[in-house]
């Protein structure tokens, strides 16, 4: 069995068009999102693949430079920033595959219908989105060989999505957590209404349980460390979330509570989404 090793791309901020801007906030940027290259001696797996078109050019790039063959595209969950962007880099390696669990390929295909591209990703992001974002197909079992090692697909529910996963490879005390952990970025919890945060403190006790060495967040801050810290720090800001929620009577409210415990958390545009979602 090959020794692995892995490593990231983080794609940068980048501005966004928003319909209303958080309180105080003249602008609005996308929070940094990750993709990690898995290889081997011979061969490799990403895990996910942005979302720009130009991303995903530069993806493409940083993933040849690497000098191994990519077999796999395997995609964490089904939001549109972390998979459109394969559109570019399965152009450049049109010999690799990109799959997913059935439940990470339910809500991709809600990402590439017309409502959402283009009533949601299209307007934010005008000119950037390919004209067809891929789909994935299913992963049959939930592993990816590698050079004889087990790349596990763990399926976690709800995160800050439905039908989210996340990438375990035991041999090197690894987990691409996708967007069940966050990384010094404000957490998307807008679609976190009927008990999403109980599943998503849920998800994290199931990473917590696989011990890993190194857990890399889908969005993480520029420089962050990959370490499992982050699943516990995960973990208290949902719980801060949820008691906050059930004790202010307004968005605006939650908004302010929320940015006065964690005022240096990168994207406080996420955090007044979120809070209209569960105060409106």
């Amino acid at each position: 069995m090959a020794s692995l090793t892995w490593s990231t791309y983080l794609a940068p901020p980048k501005p966004v068009v928003a319909e209303r801007l958080a309180p105080g906030e003249t602008a609005e940027l996308w929070s940094p999102t990750s993709a990690t290259l898995i290889q081997g001696e011979r061969d490799a797996v990403l895990v996910d693949a942005l979302l720009t078109m130009s991303e995903g050019r530069a993806l493409a790039d940083w993933v040849a430079a690497a000098g191994r063959n990519l077999t796999t595209i395997y995609i964490t969950h089904g939001h549109g920033d972390h998979f459109f962007g394969a559109a570019a880099v399965l152009a450049r390696f049109p010999s690799a595959r990109m799959v997913a669990v059935p439940a990470v390929l339910d809500k991709m295909r809600t990402q590439v219908d017309g409502q959402v591209l283009d009533g949601l990703w299209r307007k934010r992001f005008p000119g950037q989105i390919v004209e067809r974002p891929p789909i994935a197909d299913p992963l049959a079992g939930h592993t990816i060989e590698l050079e004889g090692a087990d790349l596990i697909a763990v399926e976690l529910g709800h995160t800050d999505t439905d039908g989210t996963t996340a990438l375990h490879v035991p041999s090197i005390g690894l987990v691409v957590a996708g967007d069940s952990v966050y990384n010094d970025v404000h957490l998307h919890l807008a679609e976190s209404g009927g008990g999403g945060i109980g599943a998503w403190l849920a998800a994290l006790d199931t990473i917590d349980a696989l011990r890993p060495s190194t857990v890399i967040a889908g969005h993480k801050r520029e420089g962050a460390a990959d370490s499992p810290d982050h699943i516990r720090h995960t973990r208290d800001y949902l719980r801060y979330f949820d008691e906050a929620q059930q004790r202010v009577g307004s968005a605006r409210e939650l908004y302010d509570v929320m940015i006065e415990h964690y005022p240096d958390r990168f994207n406080r545009a996420v955090v007044w989404r979120a809070a209209q979602a569960v105060k409106n």
